[in-house]
């Protein structure tokens, strides 16, 4: 039973710890692309990338103030969604799916790459860059506090607290935005955008506006993720994050405020109560080490996340909080 609780404390703190505010961010971004407008994009981590290193490269190796490289970052993120928006955004949706997701890799790439090494540190990546943003919390950071039954250092809490107010910021703008014409148009792109080109709208320029605007809250996540860490390391930032953001966009439902907040909780609590709990089993000897060892926990917890989104795409494909309606999309 104290396994159990164990368990179920450490996955409530995942739940609400950085990582989930990283997802949360960049599965909202993409709930703007892909559950509003109706784009598919697959390099949503390109923007996290940039976001995180726009903060570590401004200020380690230039020297500039936390907040301006807070700027630099958010900069970076935008010119890289309009260089791949202008090419795409005007053929078929596949085709954006594609440039995204090559774009991402070859990014992660370029940044590890020995070209690369005097401004990213290549492999190992950058450090040293968040202590100003950590001095700023209103509490001692070396201290230990308790919340939930769980512990936090003042360092994790204060990014955790600025990260869900982020969080609840950019919902907050996106509840206004979809209630608003500028929303009313992305979903009737989604769902014909040859009748809103009939109707005299310029369906190319609000495409772009869509992907600026998830490519923010995108670079966002990577800001909080950076931070968490304390690093900024190329290999952090792989194409399996997105597709984990997508996992929790589903999970709670597209093209709702909530869902990729409510997803991205779930899944990280999920995630990290499996492999808590599995390896207390096998440490117990309550599962035989012949039958499932704690090298293979690592990839049992994702399995069980995948048979869990195929049960909800048979039984409810609209996610926990969906609506069905929502999602019946021909993304073009």
């Amino acid at each position: 039973m104290s396994d159990l609780i164990d368990a179920l404390l450490i996955g409530v703190k995942a739940g609400l710890g950085f990582q989930a505010i990283f997802f949360a961010l960049l599965a909202i971004g993409i709930n703007v692309h892909f559950g509003y407008t109706g784009l598919l994009n697959f390099g949503q981590i390109a923007f996290a990338m940039l976001g995180g290193f726009g903060i570590a490269i401004s200020v380690s190796q230039w020297g500039l103030p936390f907040w301006v490289g807070v700027l630099v970052g958010i900069a970076a993120a935008v010119v890289l969604a309009l260089l791949l928006g202008l090419p795409t955004l005007r053929l078929r949706a596949d085709y954006l799916a594609i440039v995204t997701i090559a774009t991402a890799e070859g990014l992660r790439l370029l940044f590890r790459s020995v070209s690369a090494t005097p401004v990213t540190n290549g492999t190992r990546g950058l450090s040293a860059f968040n202590q100003s943003f950590i001095a700023l919390a209103p509490w001692d950071t070396q201290r230990r506090y308790r919340i939930l039954g769980t512990s936090w250092s003042g360092g994790e809490l204060w990014v955790a607290l600025v990260g869900w107010i982020m969080v609840a910021l950019a919902c907050l703008l996106v509840w206004a935005l979809v209630r608003s014409p500028w929303g009313r148009v992305l979903k009737a792109i989604r769902e014909d955008e040859d009748a809103v080109r009939a109707l005299g709208k310029n369906v190319y320029s609000y495409k772009m506006q869509a992907l600026v605007l998830g490519a923010v809250f995108g670079a966002l996540g990577g800001m909080v993720y950076a931070v968490g860490t304390g690093s900024a390391i190329p290999d952090q930032y792989q194409n399996a994050n997105t597709f984990l953001a997508y996992a929790a966009l589903i999970l709670g439902g597209a093209a709702r405020v909530l869902g990729p907040v409510v997803g991205s909780i779930i899944l990280l609590f999920i995630l990290q109560f499996a492999d808590t709990f599995l390896r207390a089993l096998i440490s117990n000897g309550v599962i035989p080490d012949a039958l499932l060892s704690s090298t293979d926990v690592a990839q049992i917890r994702f399995v069980l996340v995948g048979v869990g989104l195929m049960l909800l795409l048979v039984f409810r494909p609209q996610g926990i909080f969906g609506d069905r309606r929502e999602v019946m999309l021909d993304a073009r």
